[in-house]
């Protein structure tokens, strides 16, 4: 993968090294058990960690606002072209439908941190927040990709691509909100049994893997930066983090019901959709009968 034409981006919010201090009163051993029944339920980490906060009479939204700008040191320099080339595809998709696109912030974070979501931990993944437009990024994640999951070969420069398309899926996830998608999703899932919410979840997730690959489609023909070996890299990255091959590393077996982001199957076939096409209109998960 190939950096050096892609735009940098200024949005980058380095809360590295800030000590988050407790989630809104309740400390980091309730946050892991939160996050762990979430994981097991099929339920976002964040909604069972942000309302305890609330019941302790904790705000979500406590964290020290830090200056913007592009960290200086590797990681942000990798971080930084990836968010700026997002910003620029997805300016120009929604200009050609007539519509602005306000692009949001990366939050780089070390262990925990607030979000406008709840408390953030490290062993949740990155996540977008829709309620302060955020997307928040232990970057140690990377590491856990090539080393815990085996997404990509270790040390490998293919690796890069991998991790451009976990921050594209992200901020897929905003183009959701932006357009309007992810209120009238959470709107229906009030009304839902838990099983049904978590297959509109699904294709919530799916939705965001194929517009990942729309921005790698639509970036790579404005600046040729997909070399040999970065697409098959990100495929095994979006098999490795399947409902499915989770599962069964985690617990030996599979609960189609409690599948919150898809199978390996389903993902990697939803990446390789948008980033063949470059076209959000072929990303439409939620018209097709089995995603």
């Amino acid at each position: 993968m190939r950096l050096d034409e892609l735009p940098k981006s200024q949005r980058i919010e380095d809360r590295r090294g800030v000590t988050a201090g407790r989630a809104g009163g309740i400390g980091i051993g309730t946050v892991v058990v939160l996050g762990l029944i979430g994981w097991a339920l099929g339920i976002d980490p964040s909604v069972l960690i942000g309302g305890a906060a609330l019941l302790s009479g904790g705000s979500q939204t406590q964290q020290q606002q830090l200056p913007t700008g592009t960290p200086s040191d590797q990681m942000g320099q990798f971080v930084s072209p990836v968010l700026g080339s997002t910003e620029q595809v997805w300016t120009e998709v929604f200009a050609q439908a007539g519509k602005a696109y306000t692009p949001p912030t990366l939050v780089m974070f070390s262990g925990a941190t607030q979000s406008g979501c709840g408390f953030a931990q490290s062993a949740m993944g990155p996540f977008y927040c829709p309620r302060d437009q955020k997307v928040y990024l232990d970057t140690s994640f990377f590491q856990d990709l090539e080393r815990r999951f085996g997404a990509c070969d270790v040390g490998s420069k293919t690796c890069q691509f991998a991790q451009a398309y976990v921050i594209a899926h992200e901020i897929g996830h905003h183009v959701q909100n932006q357009l309007g998608l992810l209120p009238k999703v959470q709107e229906a899932q009030r009304a839902m049994a838990q099983a049904e919410s978590n297959s509109l979840q699904v294709r919530v997730e799916l939705q965001a893997d194929c517009l990942a690959g729309v921005w790698g489609n639509r970036a790579h023909a404005k600046w040729q930066f997909i070399e040999p070996g970065d697409v098959e890299a990100a495929m095994q990255t979006a098999s490795a983090i399947g409902d499915d091959r989770l599962q069964r590393q985690a617990q030996g077996y599979v609960v189609p019901d409690s599948f919150t982001h898809g199978t390996s199957a389903q993902r990697t076939r939803w990446f390789m959709l948008g980033l063949k096409s470059g076209d959000v209109a072929s990303c439409d998960t939620f018209q097709t009968q089995e995603p």
